[in-house]
């Protein structure tokens, strides 16, 4: 199940990795770029479209959309490796997990990090088990049952312009500030509590992912990854900074 909405900068070389899959169901957002026609030259893909309303309701209506008992749920970003599913089908055969977690390896425009602060998900699941919630401007499946770790790592490369990603951080933060001062301290993480700060991320950030992380060794595409993690912290602080300012 990969989720698409103006992805032509993603989609091809997503479901490039994916050919050896008999169906890929596409749930589309209505796109209006050429999203779609790229899709549609991938015999294997459904496309099912949905105006969107949320990442979670997105994707459990893909969730209602598939038959098979196990569901391999995929960003537009994501890249598999070229021995994914070999590598796969071995670890978990005859295994009693409900999921299965996959840590990532980020890249700027192709050059993969030595770190990352992208946390791993449950990318892999029985359909029957799992049922996905909102979290901010993000989502989250939930697994009724034990969820292991793959040992291999998919690819995040997000290529799609930088202007569509200052815009996307703009609506991530409204998201991510209502999240962070309505939901009950003991429900928000050890980062999302330092974000309820409001003005505390903004300064660890950048010293985490080039002291702590070491992404100064990668060079530009480290500072690139670094700008874009500060950037974000600070639009996110401001966005809880001005919520308590206009409630007094």
């Amino acid at each position: 199940m990969v989720l698409t909405f103006n992805e032509e900068p993603n989609v091809g070389r997503c479901l490039e990795r994916l050919r050896w899959a008999s169906r890929v169901l596409v749930v589309d957002s209505f796109s209006t770029d050429r999203t779609l026609e790229i899709v549609r030259g991938y015999p294997n893909t459904t496309i099912v479209q949905r105006a969107f309303d949320t990442f979670a309701g997105q994707c459990n209506f893909g969730l209602s959309q598939i038959e098979t008992p196990w569901v391999l749920s995929l960003d537009c970003d994501y890249i598999l490796g070229a021995d994914f599913e070999k590598d796969v089908a071995e670890q978990i055969a005859g295994g009693e997990h409900a999921g299965w977690k996959s840590a990532f390896r980020y890249c700027i425009h192709g050059k993969p990090l030595s770190a990352t602060l992208y946390p791993a998900r449950c990318v892999l699941y029985r359909k029957a088990v799992a049922r996905y919630e909102d979290e901010g401007h993000g989502h989250r499946v939930r697994i009724d049952g034990p969820v292991g770790d793959l040992r291999l790592r998919i690819d995040h490369d997000d290529r799609k312009p930088l202007g569509r990603w200052f815009a996307s951080q703009m609506k991530y933060a409204e998201r991510e500030a209502e999240h962070l001062l309505t939901a009950p301290a003991n429900e928000l993480s050890r980062i999302d509590r330092l974000r309820a700060c409001g003005w505390l991320m903004p300064f660890l950030a950048p010293v985490y992912c080039l002291v702590v992380k070491g992404l100064w060794r990668d060079g530009l595409a480290g500072w690139h990854y670094t700008l874009q993690r500060w950037l974000a912290e600070c639009v996110i602080a401001l966005a809880v900074i001005d919520r308590r300012c206009s409630n007094g």
